[in-house]
């Protein structure tokens, strides 16, 4: 049997990263029941018939040709958690996976001592996990016809940023990188249109942001940059499937690119939307009004953006 669709000329991702932003209160807490009801967003699904495939079926003494759809849609793969506190995932159930460790403890947002100064620099830790909507989410799918598989297996730990403490804490080696040291290479935004955001590089927990969202926004795509690639230094188990016949799963995620990858908020606002960083939703926008605090030492949120996570859909093609 001979496969006649060709195959395109990238792997597309567009992974959905659901995102959550919570504080240090219960109030924002997430569970897996919400987790999983979130995935089901026809806004995020994007589901699309591009094309049709030609199969060449050769038997003794015919050949016949038969036709198959290619689809493509979204897929929920991993949730991104970004917090400041170490230990203090929103997602309760998974909390325990990133506890304080004898090499990464506590966090918190830097400070110059002085009390008329703001923050210096914040911190952040992140975990990619699963996403458990598994089954729930193949059912919602198959509605809209043939579904595809994604790369992800629920509640399965891609990265926590607790194991991954040299390049994490002490952003080794890649502080050192090209991307890191030349402006305008890996960065969410641009100067010249006034929206950046941060920089990809070095993909550490720390970053130089004012805005308590942001920072946690490119904290997230750094970690979902990680686990979308191979062969990276740092603690982590890739988060991609492989390719066969039939079949095109997520790529690399790439700042920016909406082909490649989105996000979606679950904390502490659920959204049944999904976007790229950087956006200008102004729904999200948070207090920018932040408590100094130690670094190293837990201090209370001062606002709803201490703790963030998105969930991570991934674009996928396959064919019936």
């Amino acid at each position: 049997m001979n496969h006649l669709c060709p195959a395109p000329s990238r792997r597309l991702r567009a992974a959905i990263v659901s995102l959550i932003l919570s504080t240090a209160t219960p109030v924002f807490a997430l569970d897996t029941g919400s987790i999983v009801s979130s995935a089901l967003s026809p806004d995020c699904l994007e589901y699309r018939v591009v094309g049709i495939c030609y199969w060449l079926h050769c038997g003794l003494h015919s050949c016949s040709v038969r036709t198959s759809v290619k689809v493509r849609h979204y897929i929920p793969d991993a949730v991104v958690s970004s917090h400041s506190n170490t230990g203090e995932n929103p997602w309760t159930e998974i909390r325990a996976m990133s506890l304080p460790n004898a090499s990464a403890q506590a966090g918190g947002d830097g400070t110059s001592n002085h009390d008329n100064e703001n923050n210096l620099a914040k911190f952040k830790n992140a975990d990619v996990v699963g996403h458990p909507a598994g089954t729930v989410f193949s059912q919602f799918a198959s509605a809209s016809g043939y579904t595809c598989e994604g790369a992800g297996t629920a509640f399965m730990p891609y990265l926590l940023s607790t194991l991954d403490t040299l390049a994490w804490r002490y952003n080794l080696p890649e502080s050192l990188y090209p991307e890191s040291l030349i402006p305008g290479q890996r960065e969410m935004g641009t100067r010249a249109g006034m929206n950046l955001w941060g920089n990809v590089y070095p993909r550490g927990g720390f970053l130089h942001q004012a805005d308590d969202y942001k920072a946690g926004a490119v904290i997230a795509q750094r970690a979902g940059d990680i686990v979308t690639r191979r062969g990276q230094i740092h603690v982590y188990q890739p988060l991609l499937a492989n390719a066969r016949d039939g079949y095109w799963p997520a790529g690399e995620l790439k700042e920016g690119d909406a082909s490649s990858g989105k996000w979606q908020e679950l904390t502490p606002t659920l959204s049944s939307t999904c976007a790229v960083f950087p956006h200008n939703d102004t729904r999200f926008k948070p207090n920018t009004v932040i408590t100094p605090g130690r670094c190293g030492v837990p201090m209370p949120a001062a606002n709803a953006r201490d703790r963030c996570s998105w969930a991570a859909r991934t674009l996928t093609e396959a064919m019936t």
